[in-house]
């Protein structure tokens, strides 16, 4: 097609051309991400030492507000530097290889949790037009398509705009949350949901934003992130 030839896929880890054409990631490029394996934290999915443990030492230390969730990547400096060019370098494309890896790994527990729609977690107005778009949006489309499942785009909404959170400690990203998420009261909102984003690491966006939720009456809130920090 015309518009391969002109716009030909680039990947997600080294930021070539994709070759052999139709695939979505260079295949010598793969073993540089690091995907999640077990023993993983039974709250968050974030891989642990011991088989013997249960959580990690954040969800140890912390009541988590969601019923537990999971990852596709840990965030190393190879994801850190895809997920980066998505958001900043308007890299959306490289979301189509995470979806479907999404899917074909994690599509059935995605299905046990028997969620009623897919929630992305919100941007500020203010970050959205300077961006032109919500990357954690665009994954859950991706993924609403193949699952299938709906998508609440307009549920959870961002009314302040705050520090990144990664020039935060761990101790204060919660706080810096508490108040910066809403839910539009006028929607419909669905009886379970997967709360859906790109990266998570103390896990304070997931759960203020489901504290908001549960609050505003969905019983069961879930989570899945393209990439989860390191556990302990």
């Amino acid at each position: 097609m015309l518009i391969d030839a002109l716009f030909p896929r680039r990947c997600p880890v080294c930021g070539d051309i994709v070759m052999p054409k139709g695939d979505l990631i260079c295949p010598p490029c793969i073993p540089r991400l690091s995907f999640v394996k077990g023993p993983v934290c039974r709250k968050c999915g974030k891989e642990i030492a011991f088989d013997t443990q249960e959580y990690c030492a954040d969800c140890a230390r912390q009541k988590r507000s969601f019923e537990y969730g999971a990852a596709l990547l840990n965030y190393n400096e190879t994801a850190s530097h895809s997920m980066a060019a998505v958001k900043y370098k308007n890299k959306r494309e490289y979301l189509d290889y995470y979806a479907q890896e999404i899917v074909r790994r994690y599509g059935p527990l995605l299905r046990s949790m028997k969620a009623e729609a897919l929630i992305p977690t919100p941007i500020h107005p203010k970050r959205l037009k300077s961006r032109g778009f919500n990357q954690a949006e665009i994954l859950a489309v991706k993924l609403g398509r193949a699952l299938p499942l709906p998508v609440c785009a307009d549920v959870l909404l961002r009314s302040r705009n705050t520090e990144p959170q990664k020039e935060l400690r761990a101790s204060e990203r919660l706080r810096n949350l508490e108040k910066a998420f809403c839910v539009r009261e006028e929607r419909r909102l669905p009886g379970s949901a997967i709360l859906i984003d790109d990266i998570y690491t103390t896990g304070a966006t997931i759960e203020a934003c489901a504290r908001v939720l549960k609050r505003a009456g969905v019983k069961r809130v879930y989570f899945f992130a393209v990439c989860i920090g390191q556990g302990v």
